[in-house]
């Protein structure tokens, strides 16, 4: 955990909530993920399970929370196994936590060993009719490897075969689409890390720069104010800013050229989102300015149009529809393109192919429901682009928005985003150098 600590009443009241959505006489499993094999013997750092997190403030790797609302012992009503310590493990891995460390992280009471769990989950089974498994319900996720938890899952529906299971995740979607004041606390540090690596970056580019070292950057900043990457940053100039996934940032910044920034910080399992689009000069050009002005008018509308009761859909037809009018504007469409798209391909398509925006919180494509419109409390990015093969440049913008009954809440409006304003900031930079 390099995050400071965040206090257990999140969780506490997370627990509730799901609780509440439970059959009567059911249990609910939600394991940690697994640890990532890398090469020969080694593995890479784990990466907390989002819904155990959520439910329990826990980070450590094997740990198993069971939720039996309505079992006939209070004390196993609420229980998280974790591993057992013992001087082998901190010698070869460090501390592990003790059952009263657990307790304190996730506000739970019954804190048990991992040895301990199949006589526990047996009782429970014993008690229950229904079965809640988790599982990863994403609508965009591949599952080509096996989880912990299908494997979790299996082994107990082969001892329980005539038990009724339940699926958790849309339980979870619909819990977590939501963020309290205490998730959007901590969203907010991830966007103030992000903005502090952005300006940090605004200082440091120059022609001749490569965008490792831009990316590097961003890691100084993020790792001092104990933050990571919320996922690979996409640092892209030239002709790779119209590469939407662009992971290579290996490139010399040349003059003339923009530079694509699509980074966010993660802190405390809560991401940051921000993609800017600056000029490696520290002065756009003309052309690249009139593109850059149509994007932020559109970013500008649809952060307005982030209203409570819209649907996604909806919200991204209104985008193609401005954004038509934009790239008529700057020459890349024509009316008579215009009058020949359809609905589900409008003419900017071609120079604005992706979805506007996605739900942001621990996961960075968060989940929802799936069915689900804008309500108050969810975070969203509004990220419009447009990209130019042709004319070897690209440009995306993205902010983090917070949807309220009084109005969309924009958590990275102080980083800097007006072409001026960012011409400026790199201008006295030069002056200092």
């Amino acid at each position: 955990m390099r995050h400071s600590p965040i206090k257990n009443s999140l969780f506490t009241k997370n627990r509730e909530r799901l609780r509440a959505r439970l059959k009567p006489n059911s249990v609910a499993f939600v394991n940690a993920n697994d640890l990532p094999p890398a090469n020969a013997d080694a593995v890479k750092r784990m990466h907390p399970n989002s819904d155990l997190f959520y439910l329990s403030g826990i980070e450590q790797e094997e740990s198993i929370l069971m939720i039996a609302p309505d079992a006939v012992q209070p004390a196993l009503r609420e229980v998280l196994f974790v591993r057992e310590p013992n001087p082998h493990l901190k010698i070869w891995e460090g501390e592990k936590h003790s059952k009263e460390t657990a307790t304190k992280l996730s506000g739970i009471k019954e804190i048990k060993w991992l040895s301990e769990l199949p006589a526990i989950r047996h009782q429970i089974m014993c008690q229950s009719e229904h079965v809640y498994l988790n599982s990863n319900e994403h609508p965009r996720a591949v599952v080509d490897v096996q989880s912990r938890e299908a494997r979790f899952g299996r082994e107990l529906q082969e001892a329980y075969p005539i038990h009724r299971y339940e699926r958790l995740a849309p339980f979870m979607h619909a819990l977590r689409e939501i963020k309290s004041e205490a998730e959007v606390n901590l969203i907010r540090q991830a966007c103030a890390v992000t903005r502090d690596g952005f300006l940090r970056v605004l200082d440091k580019t120059r022609p001749g720069i490569t965008e490792y070292e831009i990316e590097a950057e961003f890691a100084h900043e993020f790792t001092r104010n104990r933050c990571q990457f919320a996922y690979n940053p996409i640092v892209a100039s030239g002709a790779d800013s119209c590469v939407l996934h662009y992971l290579e940032n290996q490139k010399t910044c040349r003059k003339g050229d923009v530079l694509l920034l699509d980074v966010g910080a993660c802190y405390g399992n809560y991401n940051a989102d921000m993609t800017r689009t600056i000029p490696v000069s520290g002065k756009f050009t003309r052309r690249q300015k009139q593109v850059y002005q149509a994007v932020l008018r559109v970013l500008r509308a649809m952060i307005a149009a982030s209203t409570v009761g819209k649907s996604h859909p909806d919200w991204q037809q209104e985008a193609e529809l401005m954004m038509n009018d934009e790239c008529l504007a700057l020459g890349l469409i024509t009316k008579a393109q215009i009058k020949r798209e359809t609905p589900e391909r409008r003419a900017c398509r071609k120079y604005f192919m992706h979805g506007l925006g996605h739900s942001l919180g621990l996961d960075v494509h968060d989940v929802t429901t799936s069915d689900a419109k804008f309500a108050d409390g969810w975070v969203i990015t509004v990220e419009p682009g447009i990209y130019i093969p042709e004319e070897n440049f690209g440009v995306r913008l993205e902010n983090n928005i917070l949807i309220t009954e009084d109005g969309p809440v924009d958590l990275m409006a102080d980083i800097p985003i007006e072409p001026d304003e960012i011409q400026s900031i790199m201008a006295a930079a030069k002056m200092r150098s």
